[in-house]
């Protein structure tokens, strides 16, 4: 078995063209191995070099071949009579195509000089209490025809869509893996292999099942060759980086590391990525990962990281706060109560204003509602069953139970009512997720209402249901200006998305505690199983806008029952009132109307399954 094979080469430069030096690592356990070196215009071989004796340490074989230029050549190594592709290559040479079956000899590998102008590039380095995050997958992201991209579904196609991801008020971007791994088995592998998922379920594939998603063990050094609109992934991967980074936007990469990956490597690879990629963080997937490890290394001391959970008392000590914390939280917790309490169900109040809170002390926290696995947002609102028979499965595979609601009918539906109750709670769905204070994640797509056709595990679909259709976006117009106007909500008022979890205290003596709940009656919450509505009132005294002026009073009234309900708003301070910025009952949520008659000034009647916010504003004089 090959275990760790590495290449390490001195300084070269590709403009000079000069012949150098390339020193080749391989560990192996047998005896008879070496290098097989190839023209990398023709292919054809032009030496095979064998390793010997002497440069055996252990397991490990280390030879240095010299008149070597990198550019025109490639390499695999060889065990007797089998090739070995380098599972350590930096660069696999080369346009490759998507989907193609491919042998061990499309996987020789060449060098990568590192040479990139990365002019003045500095990593944004943004806050969690300023994140929104967005994951997407480099080729479904782009590869349909109606995304309007000229390098469909790559890393190009990505930096296209800057401008548009900027106007959604996105921060950072998470990859699926976007490293090299080989989407079809090799034709001279086995000719089964089994689908592995972050959450450490093994379901054997079929022959030839496309591996979409890409959680396999990969070759880590690499970006991905067929996400490349050239042959130069290297580069077009740093290019997309850098233009990132131009408008003060992140990346984080996903990392699978299935049982069989040495895990004394991760930081190795993790360290290469953020060196010689510039990368902003790594969301870890796999079990029993060195996380402690990870998160006390102090390379990555900047660099997101993120993962099931971190225990921060024993990584940093009981006194102890990081100075960037760059930890982030990252499970399905919040991910189940809210669906469920977005449907109606019972007994999840309290549970859900806990999740609306939590921020970990020394640590981020990413919450979403949507994301790879699972239904989308549209999806969501509209099966109350998986729909994954494209799979070719027998619709066995995928997670039988999601914590959704049709709404009154299976897909889609043409009745009206249907439709605007999927749209209001799709809004109602996206205020839980920005009016939340930890960090908010979407998957792509469902800012625009994107439906995979209620496929919740579309793991092996290229096209089809697994791209998004950019044509939505003009059709559900609604949803996405009402998530354009969220985030601009959320980026306005401070109070929303603070560094630190509120405490439900008036620690400033000001008459009013940084958070607090109410009920039919201000400041009497009614928490208990059968209630599903609730008053939040946040106060701006807590936190300063960028005028170092306090922030505004908000209150978001949450009704999730299938009736109306009355809440109570707070009394403000004097010379101050509440006004509505925006309801999901109303449709496109801004529009003014008037109260109902039954409103007084200090209670609302909250329709079923609605959200309204209110902010606080200067009295109004009252006519005579």
């Amino acid at each position: 078995m090959t275990e760790n094979n590495n290449l390490q080469r001195k300084p070269y430069s590709m403009k000079n063209r000069e012949k150098g030096e390339v020193r080749f690592s391989f560990v192996s356990r047998t005896s008879s191995c070496g290098i097989m070196l190839y023209d990398r215009t023709t292919g054809i071989l032009r030496e095979k070099i064998p390793f010997t004796e002497e440069d055996r340490t252990g397991y490990v074989y280390c030879k240095t071949v010299e008149d070597i230029d990198p550019g025109e050549c490639t390499y695999l190594f060889y065990e007797e009579d089998r090739l070995v592709p380098d599972e350590r290559a930096k660069v696999f040479p080369g346009k490759a195509v998507y989907g193609k079956e491919r042998g061990i000899q499309d996987l020789r590998a060449g060098f990568d000089t590192g040479e990139f102008d990365w002019g003045e590039d500095c990593p944004p380095r943004i806050s969690y209490s300023e994140m929104i995050g967005y994951c997407l997958h480099v080729r479904g992201f782009t590869g349909h025809a109606s995304s309007g991209v000229s390098h469909r579904g790559t890393f190009a196609g990505i930096r296209e869509k800057i401008p548009y991801l900027k106007e959604i008020g996105v921060t950072t971007l998470e990859l699926q893996p976007a490293y090299e791994f080989t989407e079809l088995p090799l034709k001279e592998e086995e000719q089964r292999f089994p689908l592995m998922t972050p959450y450490g379920i093994s379901e054997e594939s079929s022959a030839g099942r496309l591996n979409y998603w890409g959680y396999k063990k990969g070759y880590y050094y690499a970006p991905k060759a067929a996400y490349a609109s050239a042959g130069d992934a290297p580069r077009e991967f740093r290019e997309l980086v850098r233009a990132l980074h131009e408008v003060k936007m992140e990346l984080v990469m996903q990392f699978y590391f299935p049982g069989d990956v040495n895990r004394n490597e991760i930081a190795s690879i993790l360290h290469y990525w953020g060196r010689e990629y510039h990368v902003d963080g790594f969301h870890l997937m796999g079990e029993n990962l060195p996380v402690d490890l990870l998160a006390s290394d102090d390379l990555l001391a900047d660099t997101k990281l993120w993962y099931y959970y971190f225990d921060t008392d024993r990584i940093y000590g009981r006194a102890e706060r990081p100075l960037y914390p760059h930890l982030g939280e990252y499970n399905d917790t919040w991910y189940y109560e809210m669906r469920k309490f977005l449907k109606g169900d019972g007994n999840m109040l309290g549970s859900v204003l806990y999740h609306m809170r939590h921020i970990p002390e020394k640590a981020g926290c990413i919450h979403y509602l949507t994301n790879y696995f699972g239904f989308t947002l549209a999806d969501l609102v509209s099966y109350d069953y998986k729909h994954n028979e494209a799979n070719g499965e027998d619709n066995r595979d995928g997670n039988d139970y999601n914590a959704s609601w049709n709404c009154g009918e299976e897909g889609t539906s043409r009745r009206q009512s249907v439709k605007r109750l999927r749209i209001k709670q799709m809004k109602n769905a996206m205020c839980l997720l920005l009016l939340s204070q930890s960090s908010p994640l979407i998957f792509m797509g469902d800012e625009f209402a994107n439906s995979q056709k209620g496929n919740n595990n579309p793991y092996c679909q290229d096209k089809g249901v697994a791209w998004l259709d950019w044509k939505d976006v003009k059709k559900n117009a609604e949803i996405l200006e009402f998530w354009k106007m969220l985030t601009a909500f959320r980026r306005k008022y401070p109070i929303l998305h603070p560094d630190r979890e509120l405490r439900l205290m008036d620690y400033l003596a000001c008459g009013y505690p940084d958070l607090s709940y109410h009920g039919k009656y201000a400041w009497q919450p009614q928490t208990e199983n059968g209630y599903r509505h609730v008053g939040i009132m946040l106060c701006g005294k807590y936190a300063k806008s960028g005028a170092g002026c306090d922030d505004t009073f908000l209150y978001i009234a949450i009704n999730m029952h299938w009736e109306s309900h009355r809440l109570a708003l707070p009394r403000l301070p004097r010379g101050v009132e509440w006004e509505r910025a925006f309801s999901t009952e109303i449709p496109g949520g801004t529009k003014t109307v008037s109260q109902p008659e039954e409103d007084s000034e200090w209670q609302r009647s909250i329709e079923s399954r609605s959200i309204q916010v209110y902010v606080s504003s200067p009295a109004k004089e009252k006519k005579a």
